[in-house]
């Protein structure tokens, strides 16, 4: 304990010698309550400000959260049913052979030009499409998805006037 109070002394012997502390004894009674009640002031004011206004933040932002998650899972607990049957459903059969001719067909339907088309050995069809309205490609693959076709891989270049040129890897949906 003594080791304690060895270490302090020099400390406390600095505090009392300071300029500061003398200040502060100078000070009539009524204006040390008055800074007193100021620094407390400032106290809880900054701790309102640093902790429990973040905590209270954070807490807003979890129950918002929550509540989307909450609506989100109700939304999908109520389109299962939905999803179950679209899944059972079966989807057009279409033969492999035969995909070149429905993909060129569909694209023509849709208005759209295909720059490229080719086959690759494992039956998928590679096709690159000159730069169209966004909403007429999506329309077109609502298309070959009803025909029996699978987008396997998509790759899009946004260009000018919200147009977009893709490049499609398409294989027969099984």
């Amino acid at each position: 304990m003594s080791n304690l109070s060895d270490l302090t002394h020099p400390f406390a012997a600095q505090l009392e010698s300071s300029a500061l502390t003398q200040r502060w004894r100078a000070l009539a009674a009524r204006e040390r309550l008055a800074l007193g009640a100021l620094a407390l002031f400032l106290l809880l004011v900054l701790l309102y400000l640093l902790l429990w206004q973040p905590v209270q933040q954070r807490l807003a932002a979890a129950r918002t959260g929550y509540e989307q998650q909450r609506a989100l899972h109700a939304y999908l607990q109520a389109q299962a049913p939905l999803a179950r049957s679209l899944a059972s459903t079966p989807q057009a059969s279409l033969d492999p052979a035969r995909l070149q001719g429905v993909v060129t067909a569909s694209a023509a339907e849709q208005g759209l030009t295909v720059e490229r088309l080719d086959s690759e050995g494992d039956g998928s069809l590679e096709v690159s499409l000159q730069a169209a309205p966004f909403a007429q490609l999506l329309r077109w693959f609502v298309v070959l998805e009803r025909q029996g076709v699978r987008i396997a891989e998509a790759g899009l270049d946004r260009s000018e006037d919200n147009r977009v040129a893709a490049r499609l890897t398409l294989r027969v949906a099984f």
